[in-house]
């Protein structure tokens, strides 16, 4: 029986990715994406900047594992399955709803995933771009599989293309420009209850306009 490995050059190697990993966050989370260099990085992980050329091949890399690693949208390729099973039933109706209440939850609660998407908008790179293609593939197999059949000819993306772009703005826009908007406190739990139903009689629209 083989010892497990608690030390060594490749356990090391492991131990320093995660702290510049973790230290990207930090950054990220406390200065947002302008903060971000290789000098900033390397400092709060209290590192050579080197070894992010060594391991990473520079910051896009290391940007790319921080998004491998915390991209809060990956769905794994069984359960994206097991949605599109359950979908059929309802043509996608209570899945749409669940997904994009689950998105709004997470980001009013998740402040590195309000800077991925204001970073995303923001910021012309590479992994930036790949990280929005994942999320459109995942869209892409839904709508294919289950609503496009349902609604043939009728909105039904561009509905949820503004249902998402509307709960981005929402999360996004209080940090700079104060709680209300449309008169709401969407900062405050009554405001934010208001949003979830708004959402939901939507999609409930959505699904009782005849084809």
């Amino acid at each position: 029986m083989s010892r497990k490995i608690t030390n060594g050059p490749l356990r090391n190697k492991a131990r320093t990715e995660l702290k510049l990993i973790d230290a990207l966050g930090e950054i990220l989370s406390l200065k947002g994406f302008t903060g971000l260099n290789v000098k900033t990085v390397a400092e709060k992980a209290q590192l050579d900047r080197r070894l992010i050329y060594e391991y990473f091949g520079g910051l896009e890399g290391l940007i790319k594992a921080y998004l491998d690693r915390k991209d809060y949208w990956k769905t794994p390729a069984a359960q994206v399955e097991q949605m599109i099973a359950q979908s059929k039933m309802d043509n996608g109706k209570e899945v749409l709803h669940q997904i994009l209440e689950r998105q709004y939850t997470s980001l009013l609660e998740n402040d590195e995933m309000r800077k991925i998407i204001h970073w995303g908008l923001s910021e012309d790179m590479q992994p930036l771009k790949e990280l929005n293609k994942e999320r459109e593939l995942f869209g892409e197999a839904f709508f294919t599989q289950i609503t496009d059949h349902r609604f043939k000819k009728k909105n039904i993306r561009a509905i949820t293309a503004i249902l998402i772009s509307g709960i981005y703005y929402l999360t996004l826009y209080p940090e700079m420009n104060g709680p209300h908007f449309c008169g709401i406190d969407i900062t405050s739990k009554r405001g934010q209850k208001q949003i979830r139903q708004s959402l939901h009689k939507i999609i409930e629209w959505a699904y009782q306009e005849p084809l």
